[in-house]
């Protein structure tokens, strides 16, 4: 059952009283991967083996800029499930708000993870957020933003989030 009665200094705590890396005075980069051990090998965990590395998922950080069809909530959905069936993922839940006077907010829920996506049409910018695992391939997304929107600009963040360090 989830607690309410959490403080404030509770965050970034363990259970068992390690303090977070978040809060250490260490920074948590690249070069001070945490070991992980990955279950059996026949374990279908979605983990992603690519090019020498083993992690959990591939995240996108998209912005569009000087893009069209921002605040056209059936344009929206259109073109992120358009994503989705070419990143060869699977759409589990769809929900899109649209705000007054304008400006759209909305995620897809995906099995792999998901697609995100806030909009400002008033200055054509979007900014997008697609983080998936296993089989799926966010990469083939972005020529559908691209194109979807008309974007005059595409700037990508390419992460690979869980990176297990090798064993």
């Amino acid at each position: 059952m989830p607690r309410d009665d959490i403080a404030l200094s509770d965050l970034g705590t363990a259970a068992d009283g390690v303090q977070s890396a978040a809060h250490k005075d260490e920074s948590v980069t690249e070069t001070n991967i945490i070991p992980f051990r990955l279950p059996d090998e026949n374990r279908l965990d979605h983990f992603i083996k690519r090019d020498g590395e083993t992690f959990a998922g591939s995240h996108l950080i998209v912005d569009l800029w000087d893009a069209s069809g921002l605040d056209d909530i059936a344009h929206i959905e259109s073109v992120l499930k358009r994503c989705v069936e070419v990143a060869g993922a699977t759409l589990l839940h769809f929900h899109l708000h649209r705000f007054s006077p304008e400006g759209v907010s909305g995620v897809a829920v995906l099995a792999e993870s998901h697609i995100s996506i806030h909009t400002w049409p008033e200055v054509g910018y979007a900014a997008l957020d697609i983080f998936m695992c296993g089989d799926a391939e966010p990469h083939k997304a972005i020529r559908v933003l691209e194109e979807g929107f008309r974007a005059g600009r595409v700037e990508l963040n390419d992460l690979k989030r869980g990176r297990v360090a090798a064993r």
